[in-house]
């Protein structure tokens, strides 16, 4: 079971030859390989649409995407999915965690009108809440945050996000997995498993609506 990380060519052919049952998870290329493996994944596209409808509601219209840079062009992230999905919704101002001076640079896109701050993760979320604590900006009083995962990090700030079935996501990479080492190959395909929405204390209306 290979999570986030793309196969190449040689990587596929070399599997096929040894015979060893591989599963994909988290990974989504920009153009399907000939014979990929079975993969699993979480539709990303569905959690940006779940916040950015969230944040619509509470009546915001532009917000801060803080996302990590991307790596490579063979593949899509997850976290160009979820912005895919919330840029339906909302106008987006998009910053790179590997910016210089990001700390600062996330201050000014909301002194210009943004008011929410989006991490693609939260990881991000929780870089963002440090830097926004510095400033003395308050969640959600003055600036909604929010993330995706609902990981521990999530809980502990209370902090609105998508969640991610991670479980779930596990058992059907093990079903493939076993089925493709029992011979079972005409059972298997792809899984494609929906997130939720947790609403937690970090949004709110913005200021003045």
């Amino acid at each position: 079971i290979v999570m986030g990380v793309p196969l190449g060519a040689s990587a596929l052919r070399a599997s096929r030859a040894a015979r060893l049952p591989v599963v994909l998870v988290d990974v989504r290329r920009r153009r399907a390989a000939t014979g990929e493996p079975p993969h699993v994944l979480v539709d990303d596209a569905l959690a940006g649409r779940l916040l950015g409808e969230h944040l619509t509601d509470l009546g915001h219209r532009r917000v801060v995407f803080l996302h990590d840079p991307q790596r490579s062009a063979d593949y899509v992230s997850a976290g160009m999915l979820r912005y895919k999905g919330l840029s339906e919704f909302l106008a987006i101002d998009r910053l790179a965690a590997g910016t210089p001076d990001v700390e600062q640079r996330l201050i000014d896109h909301l002194r210009r009108g943004a008011t929410a701050v989006v991490g693609s993760h939260d990881g991000l979320s929780a870089r963002a809440w440090g830097i926004l604590h510095a400033a003395e900006i308050r969640i959600p009083e003055d600036v909604s945050l929010v993330g995706f995962d609902d990981g521990d990090v999530a809980a502990a700030l209370e902090l609105t996000t998508v969640h991610q079935p991670f479980e779930e996501t596990g058992a059907a990479a093990l079903d493939i997995a076993l089925s493709l080492a029992s011979g079972r190959e005409s059972a298997v395909g792809h899984v494609e498993l929906e997130p939720s929405l947790v609403i937690r204390r970090s949004t709110g209306a913005p200021s003045g609506v």
